[in-house]
């Protein structure tokens, strides 16, 4: 075993992005919806509704959550109230606080869809939550695409991340507006809606869409029912539009950055030629056995270790074959390093 120390040139620090599909499919494209009975029936189903890639009625070991859906409204509008006695105060109302203090941070803050002149105030909205488990660090930019369906006929939406020159944030977290388009881009001018501002608010790195109801029912008669102490169902209403549109899919991407240490391993012709393997040694006069050795070594590096200064052994890194080395050989090996 031969040790070198690293000089600074040696190591090297790059990230990386890398991307994949966000569904348990293995397709960017969600295009089958299904919901559990149990679940939109329970305690649960009154806040949000789970969204499967497989019916769990008919597969519970396959299925798995791939997003949620929830209504959520600033007056309590559209659910039943907890106590009769105490009107306003319903799992709507929750959602709304709870997506507020999330995302702006702050109760007396408002949600504003839109920019410039053509912004409207989001006293309520649709909330979907990619589940946790489909991303690894944020939501991919560009890549949200969704197809909605109502009465007045079809809507496509995605985020204006192509469109937008300067990243905006709402409190900590980056935000982009929901647009009439395709891939990052609107299809004509803003893509907001005529009066009511954008469809919507794109939050990538906490896995979140908020969708304008207003926008979306002026352009296509989707209709948000605000009941008073009544059960609307807007949450399931929204999914029957993806279900409904003709073709719709729902596309999405996951994105990681990855922090790499690229490490150079330098063993010059000079260096490393040696072995240290006893069966070359002689144990009683500790003379090398074969003299060969002495002039012309010829050994075969396998291993890289990597040592603090406290000798510590902190990485190892195989190499794929053994690399023969002798005083006409030099040799550099990177090793990567991925936190």
């Amino acid at each position: 075993m031969s040790f070198k120390r690293f000089d600074t040139e040696d190591i090297v620090v790059s990230t990386d992005s890398i991307t994949g599909t966000a569904w348990s499919t293995g397709n960017p494209a969600l295009t089958d919806y299904f919901t559990s009975s149990i679940q939109v029936a329970g305690s649960s189903g009154d806040f949000y509704i789970s969204v499967f890639q497989v019916d769990p009625a008919l597969s519970a070991s396959l299925s798995e959550v791939q997003f949620e859906v929830a209504y959520c409204d600033n007056k309590g509008s559209g659910s039943v109230y907890y106590n009769a006695g105490v009107t306003g105060k319903t799992p709507t109302l929750t959602n709304f606080g709870q997506y507020r203090s999330l995302i702006l941070e702050d109760e007396n803050a408002e949600f504003k869809f839109g920019t410039d002149t053509n912004v409207v105030t989001g006293s309520h909205f649709y909330a979907l939550s990619v589940e946790r488990a489909r991303y690894k660090e944020s939501l991919f930019p560009s890549s949200f695409n969704i197809a909605l369906s109502g009465s007045g006929g079809t809507l496509h939406l995605t985020d204006n991340s192509k469109d937008t020159l300067v990243n905006t944030f709402l409190g900590s977290t980056r935000v982009f507006q929901v647009v009439s388009g395709s891939n990052g881009t609107s299809f004509s001018g803003t893509g907001y809606s005529p009066t009511l501002g954008s469809y919507g608010l794109f939050l990538p790195d906490i896995g979140t869409v908020l969708l304008n109801p207003q926008a979306i029912s002026e352009s296509i008669q989707l209709e948000a029912t605000r009941g008073n102490n009544t059960n609307s169902k807007n949450s399931e209403a929204f999914i029957s539009s993806l279900i409904l549109e003709s073709g719709g899919e729902f596309k999405l991407n996951s994105q990681e950055t990855i922090t790499s240490d690229y490490v150079f391993v330098r063993a010059r012709n000079g260096e490393f030629n040696y072995s240290e393997n006893p069966s070359f040694i002689s144990g009683s006069t500790g003379e090398v056995i074969y003299s060969n050795f002495i002039n012309q070594p010829q050994v075969y590096v396998t291993t890289i270790g990597m040592y603090n200064d406290a000798n510590e052994l902190l990485a190892t890194a195989k190499l794929s074959r053994p690399l023969l080395k002798d005083f006409t050989k030099e040799a550099l090996v990177r090793v990567k390093l991925d936190f």
